[in-house]
């Protein structure tokens, strides 16, 4: 639309007049330019989710650089392109997804560790004990390559049905097992202690029964101390939006969870505009709302063929839509809180030397041990600790730790605790679990 360009120059200097007069909510007097620049002004990020086939694209790679300080890969992370085969891993087109947020300083979204579409072929042959292992093995693998580079992942993608029951979709996945999900955010929190770990499902825009049950679902794993940070909106959205968006986004966010707009696109029309821009404040004025990702660049990179449901048009032209969204990040709005510190559950030991506890995620014929290590009141230089095994158990892979047998040891990057602070390893093994506490050893 060649009308565009000067609405864009007109609606950033009504942002910044206005934004002069009322000295913002957040952020410097004077309107940013970007919408990256923007939503960084209330804490946030504004993001797109990108193709490493696209980065060759001059145009593409203008705007992604310049405008926003989020990406997220559009499949190169997902199960079929990380483990094309069963236990061999090719990063080489997620590595250039998460190198070019790098470089250009932007945040990284992971997406997605599981999903029912997407899987390859040998994960679609597989079902019960076989898949449940291959997919939590499949979780530890991708998050630990990445591990400390990620900022969030999507760490399981749509397991919940459309309709009106509020309950899971049927999946082989959801076959293993209704506990599947939260041994992959266990599996994902070993992996990536630092990475936010979320939900993200499609159709939960609004208070309904597919929402419900999302939320029952992450208010039990809250309750039960599951590992989940944040929960994720696709936002796939036509000429409307709910009138209860708002208030869906903060009662996940009263459960003590972020939520994040993750795959925003909204389809052409006279109301395109202002869609945009009522997500964006809905957004900003939920305090625990970190970031907004829009599903592509441009109109031609979208998977919604014909409606032209971006920010810019086919030739990387700003819409309407664009100033709509920059005039909404100008605006202001709260800022997200501050991450608390890590916290240890476990009381250190009143004497020297380190202990150990271990919580298990299990199912038929396996299982994933998370194994917490802290240090008494003097620091540690090294730790070993030794798992009784149960009869039958054996121990598949590990991560954060070296292992022989049962006995694991710390890796590099974690042996030196202070006294009284606390780290984890895990480790995945086939049969039972173990039953009684582990030893741990300083040194």
């Amino acid at each position: 639309m060649n009308g565009n360009a000067p609405r864009t120059v007109l609606g950033a200097l009504l942002a910044g007049a206005v934004a002069a007069a009322v000295g913002m909510l957040a952020g410097p007097a004077d309107a940013a330019t970007t919408l990256g620049a923007s939503a960084a002004q209330t804490g946030r990020y504004f993001g797109a989710a990108i193709a490493a086939g696209r980065l060759g694209d001059a145009t593409y790679t203008r705007i992604l650089s310049t405008e926003f300080n989020s990406v997220t890969p559009e499949n190169e992370m997902k199960w079929d392109a990380t483990e094309p085969s069963q236990g061999r891993f090719t990063y080489t087109n997620g590595d250039r997804i998460l190198n070019q947020g790098l470089a250009q300083g932007a945040k990284v979204r992971g997406h997605a560790l599981l999903w029912h579409q997407q899987q390859p072929s040998w994960a679609q042959s597989l079902s019960g004990s076989a898949l449940r292992s291959a997919a939590i093995n499949h979780v530890t693998q991708v998050a630990t390559h990445y591990r400390g580079q990620i900022y969030a992942w999507d760490v399981v993608n749509e397991a919940f049905a459309d309709g009106g029951s509020g309950g899971r979709r049927d999946s082989n996945l959801q076959r293993t097992g209704n506990d599947w999900i939260e041994a992959a955010f266990r599996a994902a929190r070993a992996a990536d202690p630092a990475a936010k770990l979320c939900y993200n499902d499609y159709n939960t825009d609004g208070i309904n029964a597919k929402s419900t049950g999302i939320y029952t679902m992450v208010r039990d794993f809250k309750s039960r101390g599951v590992p989940i940070d944040c929960v994720g909106f696709q936002s796939h959205l036509g000429t409307s939006i709910s009138g209860d968006y708002q208030a869906n986004l903060q009662r996940f966010a009263d459960l003590g969870v972020d939520v994040q707009i993750t795959e925003l696109d909204v389809a052409q029309g006279g109301n395109q505009a202002n869609v945009y821009a009522a997500v964006t404040r809905a957004c900003l004025a939920v305090s625990r709302c970190t970031g907004i990702t829009v599903w592509g660049i441009r109109d031609s990179d979208s998977w919604r063929t014909g409606e032209n449901p971006l920010l810019f048009d086919n030739s990387g032209t700003k819409k309407a839509a664009y100033t709509s969204v920059l005039n909404a990040l100008n605006a202001g709005g709260s800022t997200p809180p501050s991450d608390p510190p890590p916290s240890s559950t476990t009381p250190p030991p009143s004497g020297a030397g380190c202990t150990a506890t271990v919580s298990l995620n299990s199912w038929t014929g396996g299982y994933v041990a998370t194994v917490r290590v802290t240090a008494g009141s003097s620091a540690l230089t090294g730790w070993t600790v030794t798992v009784a095994l149960p009869s039958g158990s054996a121990v598949t892979s590990t991560w954060s730790a070296t292992n022989s047998g049962n006995t694991f040891r710390n890796a590099d990057y974690n042996g030196q605790l202070a006294a009284g602070a606390s780290t984890e390893f895990g480790f995945q093994g086939t049969g039972t679990g173990p039953a009684a506490a582990p030893t741990c050893q300083a040194g």
